[in-house]
């Protein structure tokens, strides 16, 4: 049996915007104003779960990576153009820009479940596909690379409308500037007080 693990860049203030600068966002390329040291190779740690695990992504960070992934020929991009890629998208129609992917049906949230029956679903970036599968309390794991960056604006991890969770950190450990925070679930979320 699998689970969703959510891998993210985070600001110190939550934001996951736009880390690369890429979305033209004004406080956009916070990420890569830290070094290398955080953002090059396996900075979440993967390792074996790119061999076994299917990745998922939103158009917009498929598109993005689409572009960077496939001229990469090092070991960890080999590993990261190998996997499997499925798309979460309403308005492609096929997913033929990137090795290994291809666009998943209508149904998000049973895709993801009928998935995790199986193996690991690694989901990057895509903060809507994210909201989506918390909302739906389907989040397994959150590997959180927190940089020291406070942006005050920007579309954060976990929204205003996030569900309530328990986690347990699993992990924690330093990546150049940036912290790698891993949290996996812990049961049922708290129940409210009256």
């Amino acid at each position: 049996m699998g689970k969703v693990i959510v891998i993210e860049f985070v600001t110190l203030d939550g934001v996951a915007e736009d880390p690369d600068g890429s979305g033209g966002t004004p406080g956009g390329g916070w990420a890569f104003r830290h070094g290398p040291e955080a953002v090059a190779g396996d900075k979440f740690e993967l390792g074996p779960v790119l061999d076994t695990g299917v990745m998922l992504l939103g158009r917009t960070t498929w598109e993005l990576f689409a572009k960077i992934w496939p001229g990469r020929t090092d070991e960890f991009s080999a590993r990261m153009n190998a996997i499997p890629k499925l798309v979460a998208s309403r308005t492609l129609a096929a997913a033929g820009g990137w090795q290994n992917s291809s666009v998943l049906g209508d149904d998000l949230v049973a895709a993801v479940r009928a998935r995790t029956a199986v193996q690991d679903v690694i989901v990057t970036g895509s903060l809507s596909v994210v909201h989506e599968l918390a909302g739906h309390g389907l989040v397994g794991e959150y590997r959180l690379l927190v940089f020291p960056t406070v942006l005050g604006t920007g579309r954060r991890l976990f929204a205003d409308r996030t569900p309530p969770a328990e986690l347990r950190l699993h992990s924690a450990g330093r990546k150049g500037e940036a912290v790698l925070l891993c949290y996996r679930g812990a049961g049922k979320p708290p129940t409210s007080r009256s």
